[in-house]
């Protein structure tokens, strides 16, 4: 038997068999787990496939659209914007996002990227025209939480999750820079002079406090050293009230040789001329000294 004879009787076999196989390849679709398909059915949205191994209907549906899921990044994005306190500021943002539902987002919108993009840069000036210079640089981690927030419930018909929206820099003009600075600069001198007169005043208040320490401690001196005479004054008292007139004469006596011997202390030669009381001082108090003895 020929070729021809063979494949002339087998033709149909043939066919048919080539007709399954085509059928088997393009109603097989294996999607990766990176991907999403969007099958359509003569032009008409029909399912959308997840990853792994999924059927067709081999002639009729077809794959219109292959949609990554992956995490994207737009490009970063400068935009102007006017704080409330009316400055001027330049906004670099950052925003990342993926796919959600790739329905949407292919027939509800066109270009997602431009569509986003113009939505935070919108937000961004709305936002920080609510709020002064001061607080954008302040309180920026809040400010970025609240236009993450209002770009994903904008974003949501599209099929799409905004993962991150970031605020990278906050930049001035020149001038703004300059009276900033300037503004800086007088806030700081302004801290230092507070700064100078609380340490004056609190130099003060520490030097009446030692004052009043000092005082408090010469009046606790005093009131000791008072004590101590007023016992030594009563000591002498009842000495005088036990003794007589006796015991106040000798404590006079040595109280005039007390003195004498004071006198006498000093440095270098000198001469001391000792009246004739002081003499009897000395003569009455050996007596009284030999009389106790």
């Amino acid at each position: 038997m020929t070729f021809d004879q063979f494949l002339g009787g087998n033709a149909v076999f043939l066919a048919v068999a080539v007709f399954i196989i085509l059928c088997i390849f393009l109603g097989v679709r294996i999607v990766p787990q990176s991907e999403k398909h969007v099958v359509e059915r003569f032009g008409r949205l029909r399912s959308v496939l997840g990853p792994g191994i999924n059927f067709v209907v081999p002639f009729l549906d077809r794959v219109a659209h292959k949609i990554s899921i992956l995490e994207r990044q737009l490009p970063t994005a400068s935009q102007d914007a006017i704080t409330a306190d009316n400055v001027l500021v330049k906004v670099e943002t950052s925003v990342f996002y993926r796919i959600t539902e790739p329905e949407k987002t292919v027939y509800r919108i066109r270009d997602v990227d431009g569509a986003i993009a113009t939505t935070v840069a919108g937000i961004v000036r709305s936002e920080i025209g609510k709020i002064e210079l001061d607080q954008v640089q302040s309180n920026r981690a809040q400010l970025i939480e609240r236009v993450r927030e209002q770009v994903t419930a904008m974003v949501d018909d599209w099929g799409v999750e905004v993962t991150r929206a970031e605020i990278l820099d906050v930049n001035l003009d020149e001038a703004t820079r300059a009276a900033m600075l300037q503004q800086l600069n007088a806030e700081r001198a302004r801290r230092a002079q507070v700064m100078e007169a609380e340490g004056k005043k609190r130099s003060v208040e520490l030097a009446a406090d030692a004052d009043l320490y000092a005082a408090e401690q010469q009046a606790k001196a005093k009131r000791v050293t008072a004590d101590a005479e007023a016992y030594a004054t009563s000591a002498i008292a009842i000495a005088i009230k036990e003794s007589g007139l006796e015991a106040a004469q000798y404590q006079l006596a040595l109280a005039q040789v007390d003195a004498l011997a004071k006198v006498a202390q000093g440095t270098g030669k000198q001469t001391i001329l000792v009246p004739a009381q002081a003499l009897d001082a000395f003569a009455d108090a050996f007596k009284m000294l030999k009389g106790r003895g």
